[in-house]
């Protein structure tokens, strides 16, 4: 079964404005949805995949330059047989508001922009806004990935988001970019060479102005418990994926709630699972959206 809609990749179907970046392989494309959801997208297969990205955001701006080739990369692999809409929240947030209310900001785009049904990605903290997308939209969705992610966060991860939406606040944004980046790489060159990288561009990646929206999101991911009850309304196909010693969400427990989920976890890793181990990642999502294909 194909996505209702054939014409995706195409630069009339999403408002906003369309830049394309060369140089990378496949070629990507950033633009804002009509309501206001900064993207970017590569691929041009029929079939489409809608990344809910991970976060909190405070630039709410598409990606670009060494950014935007570094969050290709982590497609690649997806983007050979689909199109690949890696979408983050909208500007202008108000207070309370919450992952339910950002679902259905991406329901609009993907009902009224994409045609749908899609295949579903939430990754990180977009993993609790496609709770909600799964249960509140089951029309506009064929197959859930939850990436990273958990029904909710982890006592330590409450806390790391939190200290991350303290020093943004504080408008210390290299420190929290370094912060976010040294608590996922805990051990390795790895974890030098991208502290020093976030560091340098710690302002550019993660925002120098108001951090309210930011904070919103933070607000919103602390807050969202979605019960077990909740977990068993959730009747799409469903790959809860990620590393096995990921400190930050409760990836076991969110498979075991959701009727027939499937659940992949990779040892020796944790919230880096998606960066450090991307092929396989990949790998296994495709082998999980040809299953009913």
């Amino acid at each position: 079964m194909r996505s209702a809609c054939t014409c995706a990749h195409t630069t009339q179907l999403v408002g906003g404005f369309m830049t394309k970046e060369r140089g990378t392989k496949p070629e990507a494309a950033t633009g804002y949805s009509k309501n206001g959801l900064p993207y970017f997208r590569i691929g041009s297969g029929q079939r489409i995949i809608v990344v809910f990205g991970g976060g909190p955001d405070f630039a709410h701006k598409p990606p670009s330059g060494f950014q935007l080739r570094m969050a290709s990369s982590s497609f690649s692999e997806l983007a050979k047989e689909y199109t690949v809409y890696y979408v983050s929240r909208r500007g202008g947030l108000p207070a309370g508001y919450s992952t339910r209310d950002m679902s259905n900001d991406y329901a609009a785009m993907i009902r009224e922009e994409l045609g749908g049904p899609v295949d579903i990605i939430g990754l990180s903290s977009g993993g609790p806004i496609a709770h909600h997308f799964a249960v509140d939209h089951p029309d506009l969705i064929r197959h859930l990935v939850l990436a990273e992610t958990g029904y909710r966060l982890s006592e330590e991860g409450k806390e790391w988001t939190r200290h991350v939406g303290d020093l943004a606040r504080e408008g210390k944004w290299r420190k929290a970019a370094v912060f976010m980046v040294a608590s996922v790489y805990t051990k390795g060159l790895k974890r030098h060479f991208y502290k020093l990288l976030t560091w340098l561009l710690g302002k550019s990646m993660f925002g120098s102005g108001d951090p309210s929206d930011g904070l919103v999101e933070v607000e919103a991911e602390i807050n969202h418990d979605f019960t077990s009850k909740q977990l068993a309304k959730i009747k799409v196909p469903t790959l809860v994926i990620g590393g096995a010693e990921d400190k930050f969400y409760l990836n076991r427990e969110t498979a075991e709630g959701i009727p027939n989920a499937k659940l992949i976890l990779y040892e020796g890793f944790g919230h880096n699972a998606f960066d450090d181990n991307k092929h396989q990642f990949q790998k296994d999502i495709l082998a999980f959206l040809r299953e009913d294909a």
